[in-house]
C-alpha cells in the first residue's frame, strides 16, 4: 500500500474535462490526482518555412509550469524556456504527431499548448494524455470548417509514468515517489499497442530485463485504462 492508499498497479484518479476554455477548438483540463494540466489545441494557417515544400501540415507543442503550480513560486520565464520544459514539449509534440496523418491537413499547423496548473508528478504524461483529447476536438472542428474532408486522426495516444521505488515497480508516480525512485520510466503508446516512446533511466540504481519487462507490462495496463478514460471523455458532450 502506497502513501496515498493506492496499490502498486493503480492509477491516480483521472478526470478529463473537455471544453474547459472557449477560445480554441480543443481545450481540456486533465486531472491525474493532484496534477492538473490545461491542454489546448489551436489550428493556424500555414506551416514553418522548412515544411512548406512538403505540402504537408505540421503539429507542434509548447509546455510550461505556471508560477503557482508548485510550493513557493516558480519564476515566470520571460527570456525563453528552460531545458526541462523544452525536452518535455518536444516529447509531447513527437508523441502527438503519431496521432495524425499530416498529409491530409493541408498547409496548416496544430499547436498544442500544455500549461501545468498544479504539479504532483507525471506532468508530461498527463499533458500527452490530455492533449490527445484536445487534439481530437480540434480535428473535429477542422472537419466541420472543411479544412480537411476526411478524419486525419490515425491512432489514440496516451502516456504514463512507471518507476522502481524501494525495490518495487509502481505505476503512475506522484512527486514524492518520483523523487525517491531508483528507476524512472515514462511510456507513450498508441491504442494499437505500439510504443512511441520508452524513457527508462536508472536514477539511483541499475535495472535488469526483468524489471524493465515489469515496467512495460504495468505501463501498458495503465495506458489501456487511460485510453478508456479518453473514450469516455470524447463520448460525453463538451462543455464548450
Amino acid at each position: 500500500m502506497r502513501h496515498d492508499g493506492r496499490q502498486s498497479d493503480q492509477l491516480r484518479p483521472i478526470e478529463i474535462a473537455r471544453g474547459f476554455t472557449k477560445a480554441v477548438p480543443g481545450s481540456v483540463l486533465i486531472r491525474a490526482g493532484d496534477t492538473h494540466v490545461l491542454c489546448t489545441a489551436s489550428i493556424v494557417e500555414g506551416v514553418p518555412t522548412w515544411r512548406e515544400a512538403s505540402g504537408k501540415g505540421w503539429l507542434t507543442a509548447e509546455y510550461d509550469m505556471l508560477p503557482g503550480s508548485v510550493q513557493g513560486r516558480r519564476e515566470r520565464r520571460r527570456d525563453g524556456i528552460d531545458g526541462r520544459a523544452q525536452e518535455i514539449q518536444r516529447l509531447i509534440g513527437r508523441s502527438l504527431r503519431m496521432a495524425v496523418d499530416m498529409t491530409r491537413m493541408g498547409q496548416r499547423t496544430i499547436y498544442l499548448d500544455c500549461d501545468v496548473l498544479q504539479a504532483d508528478g507525471g506532468t508530461r504524461t498527463a499533458a500527452i494524455t490530455g492533449a490527445y483529447v484536445a487534439l481530437r476536438d480540434a480535428l473535429a472542428e477542422g472537419m466541420r470548417l472543411e479544412y480537411w474532408r476526411d478524419d486525419v486522426a490515425t491512432a489514440a495516444v496516451a502516456a504514463v509514468s512507471v518507476g522502481v521505488v524501494d525495490g518495487e515497480v509502481l505505476l503512475d508516480l506522484n512527486y514524492g515517489e518520483d523523487v525517491a525512485a531508483e528507476v524512472d520510466c515514462n511510456l507513450v503508446m498508441t491504442d494499437r499497442d505500439e510504443w512511441i516512446e520508452v524513457q527508462a533511466t536508472g536514477e539511483r540504481s541499475r535495472f535488469g530485463d526483468d524489471q524493465l519487462a515489469r515496467m512495460l507490462a504495468l505501463g501498458r495496463a495503465g495506458i489501456h485504462q487511460l485510453f478508456q478514460a479518453q473514450k469516455v471523455a470524447l463520448a460525453e458532450p463538451s462543455e464548450r
